[in-house]
């Protein structure tokens, strides 16, 4: 198929809009990660109204998408058109190793660095009363009762629960799988979740320290990966669903359990939340550019004392997984 034509003034408009020095720097940066307007006035050491306009620029040339949570507003590449593909082209052709380009993405780094930091923080202080703190925001039974159901068509032999907590995904499914495993970057978390594990007897299911976006796993090891509750800490979720992919056997599926939409601005400053919930077709689009379909996606209203409303989403690699030969009997 033919990429989208654009008009001589149209590609002359997305050339220039590309082709200044402050607005390459951020096309390179929001190909890296979504960032706000704060972020990059961190990282670029340029004021918060300059950057502003060389972002209106950016987004009118449809290079960037702006998008906005509450009282934030983000920033990413741009996702569809030819102007979105010229804009990925050109940060191809950059070399990594640049002064510039390499200065700004140390910078990026220690920026992101500072935010996992306060992430790991919050959890350290309420790990003792992460369940609790989670009923305040989250019908818990109705949405495990949604998540059994979504995974009950068909056997796990081998379950992936990454952002495990307090192992709560493990427990759940214990009696279902052969093998379950949970990774978690919290080290606190995880000695919750090892009390919580032992307790009940769990010795098919372990939990071990990880990193959602490079997990140290060989491909197409698991046949479900949840990612439950995890994807509104995080700097990039389309990378952590990418890497939750990567290890899913042929045919294997993902679920993903997050908040839906709220403007409860109170939990990014007390709850260390990055993002405010997440639009059905905002996860979609990760789980379907991450090689996956879409099965299905519901949305939950929250609990008597909840105030946000939950989402699922369910995605299955496509590839078809052979069966194996039956075994020949000797004579």
């Amino acid at each position: 198929m033919n990429a989208e034509q654009l008009s001589f003034a149209g590609l002359t408009a997305t050339l220039k809009a590309a082709g200044e020095t402050t607005r390459l720097r951020i096309l390179a940066l929001l190909a890296e990660a979504e960032l706000t307007v704060s972020d990059l006035t961190e990282i670029l050491r340029q004021s918060q109204p300059r950057l502003s306009r060389h972002l209106r620029l950016l987004a009118e040339a449809g290079l960037v998408e702006r998008f906005r949570e509450g009282a934030w507003a983000f920033f990413r590449l741009g996702e569809r058109g030819s102007t979105a593909d010229i804009a990925r082209a050109l940060i191809a052709r950059l070399n990594l190793d640049d002064p510039i380009t390499a200065r700004d993405r140390e910078r990026l780094a220690a920026v992101r660095a500072a935010r996992a930091a306060a992430a790991q923080n919050y959890f350290r202080r309420h790990a003792a009363q992460w369940d609790r703190i989670r009923k305040l925001h989250v019908a818990d039974a109705a949405v495990e009762d949604a998540i059994r159901a979504a995974l009950a068509d068909k056997p796990v032999r081998a379950l992936l629960d990454l952002g495990t907590g307090t192992g709560r995904m493990l427990e759940l499914f214990a009696g279902d799988i052969e093998r379950g495993l949970g990774l978690d970057l919290s080290l606190d978390m995880l000695a919750l979740a090892r009390a919580r594990l032992d307790r009940a007897g769990l010795k098919h299911c372990s939990v071990r320290h990880g990193d959602i976006y490079d997990l140290a796993l060989p491909r197409d090891s698991f046949d479900v990966v949840i990612i439950h509750q995890v994807l509104h800490f995080l700097d990039d979720s389309a990378s952590a669903i990418r890497e939750a992919a990567r290890v899913l056997r042929p045919g294997g599926r993902l679920l993903v359990i997050d908040f839906a939409p709220h403007d409860l601005e109170f939990l990014r400053e007390e709850h260390a939340h990055r993002r405010l919930g997440f639009a059905p077709e905002t996860v979609a689009q990760w789980l379907e550019a991450a090689g996956l379909d879409v099965l299905r996606q519901q949305t939950f209203p929250p609990g008597p004392e909840g105030k946000i409303a939950v989402a699922l989403w369910l995605a299955r690699d496509p590839r078809i997984l052979l069966a194996r030969p039956a075994a020949r009997e000797v004579a």
